[in-house]
Formats: structure tokens, sequence, C-alpha cells
């Protein structure tokens, strides 16, 4: 195995041969909306609960990805997902429209890169030639289940972040042409003591910065030498406290640093600090940004999602937020 430090190089290099992303209507409006796959005109996609909505975006993401990879559904080795509802159910009752293997993932929002991270090891090794790794969210499941019921009409606190509503999904494959995947760095969970469960970019900040930081030391890469530094889900003020705390051990991301919660809304004031949930990284990346590495207009993308684990049952007995990155360095 090569290995160093928490970092795994996969020198088979595995490739994203294909991806697939499906949006909501809010989402469509700002920089993803013409790259997506599917850009919803109605978030519950008709569906008569938001529950059921939410798998439908992730089961067609996962078919679209699939579809466009030119695999048949039975060469698909396995499929890595998860999501943020009690025991990743949207994964889970996706995953029962299909015949391949199923292995469930709960990084919270940073399950895109874990996923893509586990499925790029398993191709790497030989043990599979194909897997897909996908995730997604809903706004209005993720409201109910983490904070209130949306006829509350509870005031939303300015440290805030909107739960996107889409889902993303990729190929990932041992042979073919496509964006090389060529290490990753595991995350370890990082608890700075925030407890505010509404202030989810101070709380995952860390644990981006510790992770960004240890990749940085095992490739023995600097900021400088990638296109662009992606992270999950910060918002404004985890991005401004994510390049705080990189600059204080000596590593400044700030002009490579672009985060997906931060971008993916058209006007990001109305949305206080932007996106979060698994499907902001999910459908920021697998549309928009491998669009364009496939393009050619990003050469080297370091992907660090970022997940806060905590439960309501964990805030209500008043515990502080633990939180994890995963990160996969890709290549054109």
């Amino acid at each position: 195995m090569n290995k160093k430090g928490n970092t795994i190089f996969f020198e088979n290099a595995p490739r994203i041969t294909s991806f697939a992303a499906v949006c909501g209507s809010k989402e469509s409006e700002g920089i993803i909306g013409s790259y997506a796959d599917i850009a919803l005109s109605d978030d519950m996609y008709g569906e008569s609960t938001y529950e059921k909505a939410e798998c439908k975006m992730l089961s067609t993401a996962i078919s679209l990805a699939v579809k466009k990879s030119g695999y048949k559904e039975n060469e698909v080795d396995v499929l890595f997902s998860g999501d943020l509802l009690n025991q990743i159910i949207s994964a889970s009752f996706a995953a029962r429209d299909y015949n391949f293997p199923f292995l469930g993932v709960y990084s919270a929002c940073s399950t895109m890169s874990e996923s893509m991270l586990l499925a790029a090891a398993l191709v790497n090794a030989g043990y599979i030639n194909s897997a897909v790794a996908a995730t997604g969210s809903h706004f209005a499941s993720a409201e109910r289940q983490y904070r209130y019921p949306l006829e509350l009409g509870c005031t939303r606190p300015p440290q805030a972040q909107w739960t996107v509503t889409g889902a993303g999904a990729n190929l990932i494959s041992s042979g073919g042409r496509g964006v090389k995947i060529v290490n990753g760095t595991m995350g370890r969970v990082c608890d700075f003591g925030v407890t505010d469960v509404n202030n989810m970019g101070a709380a995952m900040a860390p644990a981006a910065a510790d992770t960004l930081i240890r990749h940085f030391k095992d490739t023995e890469t600097s900021p400088e030498d990638y296109d662009l530094i992606l992270t999950g889900d910060l918002g404004a003020l985890g991005s401004r406290i994510l390049k705080d705390l990189t600059w204080e051990k000596g590593f400044d991301v700030s002009e490579k640093h672009v985060d997906c919660g931060e971008i993916i809304y058209k006007v990001i004031e109305s949305e206080f600090q932007g996106g979060s949930g698994a499907g902001c990284s999910a459908t920021v990346l697998n549309s928009y940004v491998l669009t364009k590495m496939s393009a050619g207009l990003y050469g080297r993308v370091l992907f660090a999602a970022t997940g806060a684990l905590l439960s309501t049952v964990s805030s209500g007995q008043g515990e502080s937020i633990p939180c994890i990155s995963h990160a996969v360095q890709l290549e054109n």
C-alpha cells in the first residue's frame, strides 16, 4: 500500500468516468443552474413528501451517472452513498432500485468526498472495476429533522446556512477516460467546542483546516500547486475562519480557495452564510467543477467536503459539534 501519513496514493489512478447532478429550483438560479443535468421547478419532484423527493433526486443522479458512463447497471460493482436523514434512509431507499451492492456511508456533509475516497481505494486496489459515489440533501427534510418544522416560520439567525436541495453522483472506474483521482486524505474528527447548531461554518472550519494541512504535508505540495482548493459547505463565515487557521500554520489558501456553500446561491446575502448540506458539494462538484475540469479549464483540484457529526439528541443534551473533512486530489 502506498500511504504517507493519512494520505493514500492511488498508483493506478482511478478515473471519474461520468458524473451527474440534480438541483432544486432555488439552486438552479445560481452558478450550477446551467451545468446540472436536471434543474427542478418543483422541489417536491412530484412526490408526496420532501423525504421521498430527496430519495428520488439521489436515485436520479445515480441512474444518470451510470447511463452517461456507458456502463450497464449489472456492470457496476458497488454503490457508496449516504445522506443526512435518520439511518441514511434516502441512500438506502434509493439503493433498493438497483441490483448492485450498497455500502452505506455516514459522514454528514462530507459524504461525497468520503464516498469518492472509498470507491477510489477499492478500484485502485483491483478489488472492483467500477463504483458509484453519491449523496444528496433537501432543505425541507433537513430543516424539520435538525431544526424546526417549516410551518413555524422561525426566524433564521445571521450565522445560519441554507441546506441545499440537490444530489450528485459520479462513476469511478479502473480504465477509460476522465478526471483522475490521484490520492485521498482521510479526515480526523475535530471538535473546537462550538455548540451553536446554526453556526456550521465555525464548527467545520477547523476540520477542513486540519485535513488540508495534513494533505499538503503528506503530498509535499502547497496551495499554489492547485488550480482550485474546493471545500464543501463552510459558507462565507467558515471560509474566512479556514483561511485564518491555515495561514496561522504557514499555508495561505486565500488565492486558490473556493467554498461550494459560498458560491452556490445567486445572491448570498439573502441566504445569510450560503449553502450547506450533503447535496451542497455534491451538486457543485458533479456539475460545474467536473465539467470545467473535463474541458481542461482546471488541471488540479483538491476537493475537501466538510461534515458536522451532530444529531438532534446530542445537541439537545448540550454536546458540542464534532466535525470531519475528507479530501481527494483530482487531476485532468
